[in-house]
């Protein structure tokens, strides 16, 4: 058990993973990135835009993390700011207000922990995006990519599906941070993971996700033929569910927890 955690932790953080822009290019058709949140920046570490998904007009949203250490510097490791949240949820309106269904991608250790970041109201760009993607009049699925690291990653995970890909990692916190707090000792972040049952082998059993989507490498066709077709075998179900029951179905999902 521990060996398959350790491994899953290593790959789950790995710079050989697929980002949100190879998806965009690999998974979807025309996509076309949108940028900054109308107040104060454009945030690097969140991408999204415009993209056809076998020919259904969606909105993707994603959090990024670079392809090298000056893309990850640019893009701060893929730790959002209070204005990436923003403008994720300027395209979530957008996508409600023309009916277009929303997909995000998250791959974040967690929001970005600056001063800056504070003062420019961090927490409360988090919790808006929880409250309107509660109601958001859209259906939403939510994949968790790599890692999904607290409330930077729920802030894109409040979603009518959560999926995880089957190296990914989603937590309160990391478990070097677990690890740390419990006994002042980071570096037993295995055994910290396993006990905080952070792997989507866990959290789907415990019903925390929908689903797994496995995986056979990095670059695998047939990762992205399960998950396209996955995707537009879901969102056809979402879609013709009437409104009202949507959105007291996923308001249910949460409540659970």
């Amino acid at each position: 058990m521990s060996q398959r955690v350790n491994r899953i932790l290593k790959e789950a953080r790995s710079q050989e993973r697929l980002t949100v822009l190879d998806y965009a290019e690999q998974l979807f058709d025309d996509f076309i990135e949108l940028h900054g949140d109308r107040s104060y920046a454009d945030d690097g570490a969140v991408v999204g835009g415009l993209a056809y998904l076998d020919g259904r007009p969606v909105t993707l949203i994603g959090i990024q993390k670079g392809k090298n250490l000056k893309d990850n510097l640019n893009r701060r490791f893929g730790q959002p700011n209070p204005e990436g949240y923003r403008k994720a949820l300027r395209l979530m309106k957008q996508a409600e207000k023309f009916n277009r269904p929303v997909i995000t991608l998250i791959n974040t250790a967690g929001a970005y922990p600056g001063k800056e970041a504070e003062e420019r109201g961090q927490g409360q760009a988090i919790a808006q995006n929880l409250l309107e993607m509660s109601d958001l009049k859209v259906p939403i699925i939510a994949i968790i990519i790599g890692e999904g690291g607290s409330g930077g990653a729920l802030a894109l995970a409040v979603a009518d599906r959560v999926w995880m890909l089957e190296y990914a990692i989603y937590a309160v916190l990391s478990p070097e941070g677990f690890a740390s707090i419990l006994w002042k000792d980071g570096k037993r972040a295995t055994e910290a993971a396993q006990l905080m049952k952070i792997t989507a082998y866990d959290l789907l059993e415990m019903g925390v996700i929908d689903k797994m989507i496995p995986e056979h490498g990095y670059f695998s066709s047939e990762i992205l033929l399960h998950l396209k077709e996955s995707l537009v075998t879901e969102l056809s179900y979402l879609e013709s569910l009437p409104l009202e029951q949507l959105l007291e179905e996923r308001y249910q999902r949460f409540r659970k927890y």
